[in-house]
């Protein structure tokens, strides 16, 4: 078996290369709006993401040994040097068949006061007891002896190609991801907490986008990112294509041995965090991130009995509002000016989750289990068919 760290330092070694893969815009995926420089949510200015994968073994699973398709993505609203600085945030939950730790304080606060991590189902203790211990070791709440905090931990499943009955996420993948965070161009596909995850009938993942808003004279920034793992081969739509009906007979999932599991076509979960410059409070923000699901819908989720559909938006403005001792003021954009930011919620989703598929390879991990990449070519063929690019 494949040493895992020696895989884990490899995926460092190969970042950038992760990042230069090809994504859906380079397809000629037709999109409406205008993306930020990196098409990411890092364009959202102080926002950084960084990734632990872990991959390793193939053939029968052995439970604690492998095969292992999984990993942490970590997300800093505003960069995990600038430690403890509370963001206006608030989070929706279209189907709760999933985990997203923290969140009772983020609505009953209207802060977010940590970073969000997200992995796989049966991790998110383990990644919970880390960022506590981190928070320890180096100082986040800058001196003060804060008597409680609540990481923010969400996940998906990724069972049907990782042996998630082994645990193998430790503190140090955790640390791993939180140390290689950055801004600019981020890695997307089989990445991070996306690493094992399937997605519409294909192989799914990690994926993102941005969106500029304009707003009189100034403009502003809408980025999402996505742990992609939900959704029927049937219902995948791109650009408005019945893509999923198209490519029904092509690459299926395939399933030598999977787990015992009550799972019917459909289910799954997806994350979604939506990062902000624009001052919304945090009533706006759970505006915003009930829009979510519409981007989710128009690539074919239907928020399924067994998905986890969980997602949280938060906004970088506003870096003075939180204070323990003090009355602040805070600036914000009237309700009336809103509506451009579902817009480009709805838009920056959408595309998020198509990068994801289009970044993804073909995975095979426990027991020969096998999920297929979207096949380019045949995208490609599929819109053009449709008269959707030429």
């Amino acid at each position: 078996m494949k040493n895992i760290f020696t895989l884990s330092l490899l995926c460092i070694i190969c970042y950038s290369a992760y990042s230069q893969k090809p994504r859906a815009r380079d397809l000629g995926v037709p999109f409406t709006g205008t993306t930020g420089q990196f098409n990411a949510i890092t364009d959202v200015k102080g926002v950084e993401v960084g990734y632990s994968t872990i991959i390793s073994g193939e053939g029968e699973n052995i439970v604690g040994k492998g095969p292992i398709r999984t990993g942490v993505t970590a997300i800093f609203p505003r960069g995990k040097d600038k430690k403890f600085s509370p963001v206006y945030a608030n989070w929706y939950s279209l189907n709760g068949n999933g985990e997203m730790t923290g969140t009772t304080w983020v609505t009953e606060s209207g802060f977010l006061e940590t970073p969000i991590m997200i992995t796989n189902t049966n991790s998110v203790g383990v990644v919970r007891d880390a960022v506590l211990k981190w928070y320890v070791d180096t100082d986040w709440y800058k001196g003060e002896d804060w008597w409680y905090t609540y990481p923010v931990v969400a996940e998906t499943y990724d069972g049907f190609l990782n042996d998630i009955y082994g645990f193998h996420v430790k503190e140090k993948h955790v640390l791993e991801a939180i140390n290689n965070t950055s801004g600019g161009k981020i890695a997307e596909g089989n990445v991070g907490g996306g690493t094992g995850m399937m997605c519409l009938g294909f192989k799914g993942g990690t994926g993102t986008s941005s969106r500029i808003v304009s707003i009189k004279d100034s403009k502003y920034t809408v980025g999402a990112i996505v742990q992609s793992n939900f959704g029927s081969k049937r219902n995948l739509t791109i650009a408005g294509v019945p893509v999923g009906m198209e490519l029904r007979d092509t690459l299926n999932y395939e399933y030598n041995a999977p787990p015992q599991s009550r799972r019917k076509e459909g289910d799954g979960s997806i994350i979604v965090v939506v990062a902000t410059d624009a001052p919304l409070l945090p009533h706006q923000l759970k505006r915003i991130a009930q829009r979510i699901p519409l981007g989710v819908g128009i690539v074919g989720g239907r928020g399924s009995n067994g998905s986890g559909d969980i997602f949280l938006a938060f906004s970088t403005a506003n870096e003075e509002a939180f204070n323990r001792d003090e009355t602040t003021k805070v600036e914000t954009f009237s309700n009336d000016l809103i509506t451009p930011f579902f817009e480009t919620t709805v838009q920056a989703v959408e595309e998020a989750i198509i990068n994801a598929m289009v970044a993804a390879e073909t995975m095979e991990g426990i027991n020969g289990n096998k999920a297929h990449a979207l096949p380019h070519d045949l995208l490609i063929d599929v819109l053009k068919k449709y008269n959707r690019i030429k």
